[in-house]
């Protein structure tokens, strides 16, 4: 076997037995263990308390170059079967920040907006340019409902407007808002991480004056504005449409994602009494949905 100075060993596996098969290569003696998607399979989001893997799920562990590839991959086959198809990789030894780092680039969103890691140059200076790094938790600009909502608020005039942020996470949407020009956002969410992240993101984009955060476990936003945006699931969604209806003025712009494709009309057919459908637009299985207040 060649030099190396870290072993991979990477199996795929149905998602219900995930779990089981990185405890046996934690006893193994694995450094760290993985799972990603093997295919294109979205998951649906799951019930509370409950945690869903894909149907068909790749599992990878990280050993130390001197562990024994072979009798490791003996030990799966025995406990797993000879029809699980296991490979064995060799991994040199590098800067894995700085290969991370070199990974992300800027997002162009439309003509007029950018989402841009710190760590680069702004590509256009004339465009609006929300900073945030990737890898942080509650949406970073790469997944595609975040993108469907960041194209959605570059189409819009929020000039001197004030817009809602519902389930606003990284505080992404309420700071694009804010830099293409609204006067005021106000950002809701659940999670004190959520509101500790949109404060410290409003910061470093110079908005932080001009963005209210309100964690609603605690407090309600009794404001209501011209645009509303939540970017969350379709099951939380559809069960707080009069919640939602509340803050948005009559006539105003309500935009939704985090929804499947195949959960689309569900949404539709819960806002359907207070809101009238403008647009329907898709990305990857994903939707973005579009709405005036009646």
């Amino acid at each position: 076997m060649s030099k190396r100075d870290w072993l991979e060993i990477r199996l795929r596996i149905d998602g219900k037995a995930a779990d089981t098969v990185a405890e046996i290569m934690e006893q193994l003696g694995s450094l760290a263990v993985t799972w990603q998607d093997a295919e294109d399979s979205p998951i649906l989001e799951p019930k509370p308390g409950e945690r869903r893997l894909w149907p068909n799920t790749e599992v990878t562990g990280l050993f130390d170059k001197n562990a024994d590839a072979t009798q490791i991959v003996k030990i799966l086959s025995s406990i797993l079967g000879d029809n699980i198809p296991i490979a064995i990789i060799d991994l040199e030894d590098q800067d894995w920040v700085r290969s991370w780092m070199d990974s992300f680039k800027p997002i162009r969103c439309a003509d007029n907006l950018w989402i841009c890691p710190s760590w680069c140059e702004i590509p256009d200076k004339n465009a609006a340019n929300v900073m945030l790094d990737p890898g942080l938790a509650f949406g970073t600009g790469t997944h595609p409902t975040t993108f469907l909502c960041l194209e959605h608020l570059a189409s819009l005039n929020l000039k001197d407007q004030e817009i809602i942020d519902y389930g606003c996470g990284s505080g992404i949407l309420a700071i694009a808002a804010l830099k293409l020009g609204a006067k005021k956002a106000y950002g809701i969410d659940i999670d004190e991480q959520a509101i500790i992240a949109s404060k410290d993101n409003a910061q470093r984009n110079g908005v932080v004056e001009r963005l209210e955060l309100f964690n609603s476990t605690h407090t309600k936003c009794h404001k209501q504005t011209q645009f509303v945006i939540a970017n969350i699931l379709a099951g939380p969604l559809t069960e707080l449409e009069s919640e939602i209806a509340t803050l948005c003025l009559s006539g105003g712009n309500l935009a939704l994602s985090g929804i499947l494709d195949e959960q689309a009309q569900e949404v539709i057919d819960a806002y359907s009494k207070d809101f009238t459908l403008q647009k329907r637009k898709v990305k990857e299985g994903w939707v973005l949905l579009v709405f005036t207040r009646k």
